[in-house]
């Protein structure tokens, strides 16, 4: 499995404090089965995204023998801002997925700018493919998936959190995930880890209720397939999607006209 959200470096944002922490969580990683994994610090008013401290730190952590360690990625946890927008749009390749063609972006939980499309559209006319995290626990898209669905639509691509198909953010975040996989607005899984004991790198569990709900072809799309383009910076066009779930039909379809 690939994991193209995470939180491992120490001292950089809410994730792990400590290297020692960063080196639990890359093992939990590699002994649940996952082969890759990409830093994403966040990018926003609260943390300072340093690049150059990005690669020291991963630098660090490739001299952990590979048995112990996934193969490691950089990459940001990028916050839709006007600061931020700004600084992408002159430097495409900064905030990327090894410094490619996808880019991380997260909304804020109470306010989504009205001009996203198009902010969307001036990202992607840079050459950066907008992958939407955590939809599932934004309240904003989580009560409304069609304004997802539209984002999708344009081009955009969206990652469930691992630990919100098994309920570990509660009930809403959990049926706001599973709908929007069954609507095919999801791309990837990921962990979203930011320590060793509560939020881990595992994917293997939410792989496996995937595999159970969806089929074992769905879950390698949403957790191997997928996010390995992501990390090659393959074309887009590559990125596959869920085909919708047919509607069940309604009560009221039943009852004698």
């Amino acid at each position: 499995m690939v994991d193209i959200h995470s939180h491992f470096l120490w001292g950089l944002d809410d994730g792990s404090g400590s290297r020692e922490t960063s080196l639990a969580m890359l093992k939990i990683a590699r002994e649940a089965g996952t082969t890759d994994i990409v830093a994403t610090p966040h990018a926003n008013p609260e943390y300072a995204f340093r690049p150059e401290v990005i690669e020291e730190r991963i630098h660090d952590l490739q001299s952990v023998p590979e048995a112990e360690r996934p193969d490691l990625h950089r990459g940001c946890d990028f916050h839709v801002s006007y600061e931020n927008i700004e600084d992408a749009l002159k430097n495409p390749r900064k905030y990327t997925v090894n410094g490619r063609n996808f880019l991380l972006v997260e909304f804020a939980d109470v306010h989504i700018p009205q001009a996203t499309p198009e902010i969307f559209d001036q990202l992607m006319g840079r050459g950066m493919v907008p992958i939407i995290t955590h939809p599932e626990r934004n309240p904003i898209l989580a009560s409304s998936p069609d304004r997802l669905a539209a984002l999708v639509e344009r081009g955009s691509l969206a990652q469930v959190t691992a630990k919100s198909l098994e309920g570990g953010f509660g009930k809403g975040p959990r049926a706001a995930g599973w709908k929007m996989l069954s609507r095919g607005l999801i791309h990837f899984v990921a962990s979203d880890c930011h320590d060793a004991e509560y939020r881990t790198p595992r994917l293997d569990a939410a792989y496996n209720l995937v595999a159970g709900k969806m089929g074992a072809d769905i879950a390698d799309l949403l957790f191997t397939a997928n996010p390995s383009v992501v990390i090659a910076g393959g074309n887009p066009a590559s990125i596959a999607s869920i085909a919708p779930a047919p509607e069940r039909p309604r009560w009221w379809q039943f009852r004698r006209r």
